[in-house]
């Protein structure tokens, strides 16, 4: 494997505008994201930018960032544009996705959902923890991974993702973590796929690929990593990041 690992930023959020420049501890949050990714020693690391500034403030940290069409549908495909302008002879034959609102994100398990992808064989790896907070089986927010797993209980295969209640009855559910290996020729048939009907319906883009018979590996972790999405999980992760 050769990965390279891209992180989609924009401006443009609903509940938290201006995130990927948000501080925390006195560091944009898409700087400490980029920072954990380069902790995890897999590859290149770079951020595709829908504006200027967030290039500007990766950049001035030492990274790397390029400028995409702010008028991309998806992080998918904010990272497809960007792997043909860093990439355009097609060295890095995996491609690791991963949210630029994940400012703790333990590098450890960037190596985690790149080992699946391998270990599975399969076009599309991603990684969930299992649900320990009632509220949160309830939660239409709480996406939820249908997976059928292995013998160890660590790896399998995603049969559904949903924001309802699944699967049924009593048992485990298990919190979909939104980070994504592709193999470099899934991303590409990928993004190049129109929105499928159970997309469209969940609201999850993922269902995309399992509609066109694509595999979706499904590695276990210990926790879900802190997502920044609101000011009050700005202020979480501002917390979590205070000097002593």
């Amino acid at each position: 494997m050769n990965p390279i690992l891209l992180i989609p930023a924009r401006m443009a959020s609903t509940r938290l505008p201006g995130k990927p420049l948000a501080g925390i501890g006195g560091v944009p949050m898409i700087v400490r994201v980029w920072r954990q990714a380069m902790a995890s020693g897999l590859g290149p690391v770079a951020v595709a930018a829908a504006e200027p500034e967030i290039v500007q403030a990766v950049e001035k940290a030492g990274g790397r960032a390029v400028l995409t069409d702010p008028g991309l549908p998806s992080g998918s495909d904010r990272i497809h544009a960007a792997l043909q302008i860093l990439d355009p002879a097609a060295a890095h034959d995996v491609v690791v996705n991963l949210q630029g609102d994940l400012p703790a994100l333990d590098p450890e398990v960037i190596r985690t959902v790149t080992q699946a992808l391998q270990t599975a064989g399969a076009d599309i790896a991603t990684l969930a923890a299992e649900i320990e907070d009632p509220a949160e089986r309830e939660n239409p927010a709480v996406v939820k991974a249908v997976v059928a797993w292995d013998g160890h209980g660590r790896l399998g295969r995603a049969l559904y993702f949903t924001r309802s209640t699944a699967p049924s009855g009593q048992g485990p559910l298990f919190h979909h973590v939104g980070i994504y290996a592709y193999t470099r020729a899934a991303l590409t048939r990928f993004v190049g796929l129109p929105p499928s009907p159970l997309e469209r319906r969940e609201k999850l883009e993922q269902l995309r690929a399992l509609e066109a018979h694509m595999s979706i590996a499904v590695a276990r972790v210990d926790r879900v990593p802190l997502s920044v999405d609101t000011p009050a999980d700005l202020a979480k992760a501002n917390l979590l990041f205070k000097t002593p």
